[in-house]
C-alpha cells in the first residue's frame, strides 16, 4: 500500500498547490476551511476505509503532512506554531480520526443493509497468521479482538 499512499499524498499536494492562491487570500478562515474540507480532504481520504488500515505508519506521515500544510496555509501560521495547536484551534479532527469516523459509518451501514452481499462486505474474522491489519481494525482498534 506504500505506492498508493504516496500517490494519494502527491495528489493532495497537487490540489493544495492549485488552491494556494485561494488558501492564502484574505477570505475568512471559515470559508478557507470549507474549501479545504471540500477539495483537499476528499482527495486524501477517497476510499480510505478500505485501504488506510493496510498502510504502515511510515506511509501515513505524508498524508498527515498534507493536512497540516493545508491547515497551516488556511490560517497563515508561522513555522513555530505546532500542527496540533492549529488543528485544535480550528476544531479539526485529525486525518486518522476522520478516516475512523468514515469507516465506522461505512461498516455500520453495510452491517445494517438488507442486501446479503453488502451485509457481509467485510465480516469479522480471526486475525490472519501474519498479523496484518484489516480494514475493520479502524473501527475496533488493533488491540481489541473481533466480537463473537
Amino acid at each position: 500500500m506504500g505506492p498508493h499512499a504516496r500517490n494519494v499524498a502527491a495528489q493532495g499536494q497537487a490540489v493544495r498547490h492549485r488552491l494556494k492562491p485561494v488558501l492564502s487570500s484574505r477570505l475568512p478562515v471559515r470559508v478557507k476551511l470549507g474549501i479545504y474540507k471540500a477539495y483537499i480532504r476528499p482527495v486524501l481520504t477517497y476510499a480510505a476505509p478500505a485501504w488506510f488500515a493496510l498502510t504502515c505508519e511510515t506511509n501515513r506521515i505524508p498524508l498527515r503532512a498534507q493536512q497540516h500544510l493545508a491547515l497551516r496555509s488556511v490560517v497563515d501560521a508561522p513555522h513555530i506554531v505546532r500542527n496540533d495547536i492549529i488543528q485544535r484551534d480550528l476544531g479539526m479532527e485529525s486525518l486518522d480520526e476522520f478516516v475512523r469516523r468514515l469507516a465506522t459509518g461505512m461498516f455500520a451501514r453495510a452491517d445494517a443493509s438488507a442486501w446479503p452481499h453488502v451485509k457481509h462486505l467485510a465480516p469479522w474474522h480471526a486475525r490472519p497468521p501474519d498479523a496484518r491489519r484489516l480494514p475493520r481494525d479502524l473501527v475496533a482498534g488493533c488491540d481489541s479482538p473481533p466480537p463473537d
